[in-house]
C-alpha cells in the first residue's frame, strides 16, 4: 500500500503531533466478517485496502465477546464469505473456535493485513480535498489522521453492548453482566440466575446455565417467535430462502408457524407469545430475527428455565415483574444485545441516521452514500447480508 506521511500543520502546535497519512485506497473501519469480506472482494478487482482495526484481532467480537457454547445459527453455506467456502470438513453449524479459524484462513487466503489498535474518534469528509479525514488514536494514546478518497464503514451493527438501566438496578447485591462478558454457566453452578432478553442469545444462555446445574430464568418483555432450527431435515432458514422463490412472504409465513406449532407446540402456554406479524414479515419490517430453538423450550417446558414477564423493579436480592410477581436472584445476566456506534464519531449527516446509527435507505440499498462513503454489514441480515453488500461495494469502486 502506497501512503505518504507528513506533518499536518492544524496539528503541529500539539503536544503530541498526529502524523498525517495520505492512503491512496479504500479505507475500512473495521476487521470483522464485513471488513475482511470487503477487503478480500476489492482485492480480487486489483484494488487494494487498508483497515483499521481497535483491538488486537480479527473478528474481535467472535474472539472476546462470545460464549464457548455459541455455534453459527445458519447452516455454513449461508454464512459463508465470498470466493471461499467453509473447509469441507466442518460441521453444518460450525462453532466459535472453527469460525475464528475460518476468518484467520480468510485473511491468510487473500493476504489482508488490518493495522490493529487503531481507534477511529472522527471521520469527516473535507470538501477542499474532496478525501476523507478519519482520526484514530493508538493504544498508547497516539494520533493518526489518514486521508482518503474512500471510506467504507464495517464497524458493524454489534459494535457497542446495550444496557438498560432498570429502577434499583444499582442497588442489586449479585453480579449484573452483560451476555459480552460471559462465557460459560460453570461459575453459576447451584445459583439463580436472571437472564434478562430472550432473543437467541438469551435463550441459548439459559440453556447453558442448565446444562452447568444453574437454575435460570427469562425475563421476557415483548412478543417473540420460537422457530425449529431444522424442520422436515432441513434447515428452517435454508427451507425458507428456498421457498420465498416460489411463493409470497405471507404464504411461508404460515408455513413457518403451521410446522412450529407441530414440532414446538403452542409456545403461548409457556408464557412466550407469538407476535401478529409473521416471523420472516417482521424480521423484513423491523430487524428482529426470530429465535432458531437450539434445546431451550425443551428445558422451559420442563420448568427447568422459568419465564417471567418484563421488569419492573430490581431490589437487593430480589427481582419484581410487572405482573407482580416477585423472585430472589443470585445474579442478572444482559441478553440485550448490541448497537451501532457510528453517530458517536462519523460526522455525516446523509447516509446514517443519528438515532440507531444504521443507513436511513432501507435493504438493499443501504450501501452506499454521497462523497465516496460505504457501509458493509448494517442490513439486519447476517453474514449474508454483509456478503452482499461487499460484493456491491467492490463492483462500484472497482
Amino acid at each position: 500500500m502506497e501512503v505518504k506521511r507528513v506533518q499536518d500543520p492544524l496539528v503541529a502546535n500539539m503536544k503530541k503531533p498526529a502524523t498525517c497519512v495520505w492512503v491512496n485506497e479504500p479505507l475500512i473501519v473495521g476487521a470483522g466478517p464485513s471488513g475482511l469480506a470487503t477487503a478480500a472482494c476489492l482485492k480480487e478487482r486489483g484494488v487494494r485496502s487498508l483497515i483499521l482495526e481497535r483491538t488486537n484481532c480479527i473478528g474481535s467480537l467472535w474472539e472476546h465477546k462470545t460464549y464457548d457454547r455459541l455455534r453459527l445459527h445458519l447452516p455454513k453455506q449461508f454464512c459463508e464469505l465470498p470466493h471461499m467456502p467453509f473447509p469441507k470438513d466442518f460441521p453444518t453449524y460450525p462453532t466459535k473456535q472453527q469460525f475464528l479459524a475460518y476468518l484467520y484462513l480468510y485473511t491468510k487466503r487473500f493476504d489482508l493485513r488490518p493495522v490493529f489498535n487503531q481507534t477511529v474518534t472522527s471521520a469527516e469528509f473535507d470538501q477542499s480535498s474532496q478525501c476523507w479525514r478519519v482520526k484514530s488514536m493508538g493504544h498508547k494514546g497516539e494520533e493518526t489522521e489518514y486521508l482518503s478518497r474512500w471510506l467504507i464503514v464495517a464497524t458493524g451493527e454489534n459494535a457497542e453492548e446495550l444496557v438498560p438501566q432498570f429502577e434499583g438496578m444499582s442497588d442489586f447485591g449479585g453480579q449484573i453482566l452483560h451476555t459480552s462478558s460471559y462465557k460459560s454457566g460453570e461459575i453459576f453452578c447451584g445459583k439463580r440466575v436472571l437472564v434478562i432478553g430472550c432473543g437467541n442469545s438469551g435463550m441459548e444462555v439459559s440453556l447453558d446455565l442448565c446444562n452447568f446445574n444453574a437454575c435460570p430464568s427469562l425475563a421476557v418483555r415483548d412478543s417473540v417467535h420460537v422457530l425449529p432450527q431444522e424442520m422436515l431435515g432441513r434447515s428452517t432458514f435454508g427451507m425458507s430462502m428456498w421457498l420465498l422463490k416460489w411463493l409470497p412472504i405471507s404464504l411461508v409465513d404460515w408455513f413457518l408457524l403451521l410446522m412450529s406449532y407441530f414440532i414446538l407446540g403452542d409456545t403461548t402456554s409457556y408464557g412466550l407469545n407469538r407476535p401478529k406479524v409473521g416471523p420472516l414479515q417482521l424480521k423484513s419490517m423491523s430487524g428482529k430475527t426470530p429465535v432458531l430453538d437450539v434445546g431451550a423450550l425443551a428445558k422451559i417446558k420442563s420448568g427447568h428455565i422459568k419465564v417471567f414477564r418484563g421488569i419492573k423493579r430490581i431490589r437487593r436480592h430480589a427481582v419484581e415483574f410487572v405482573d407482580g410477581k416477585s423472585e430472589t436472584f443470585d445474579a442478572i445476566i444482559l441478553a440485550t444485545g448490541y448497537r451501532s456506534n457510528v453517530p458517536s464519531w462519523l460526522k455525516e449527516g446523509d447516509m446514517f441516521s443519528e438515532e440507531d446509527g444504521f443507513p436511513k435507505k432501507p435493504f438493499p440499498n443501504g450501501w452506499k452514500g454521497k462523497n465516496g462513503l460505504y457501509s458493509v454489514g448494517f442490513t439486519k441480515r447476517g453474514l449474508l447480508g454483509a456478503s452482499l453488500d461487499a460484493r456491491s461495494i467492490s463492483q462500484d469502486i472497482g
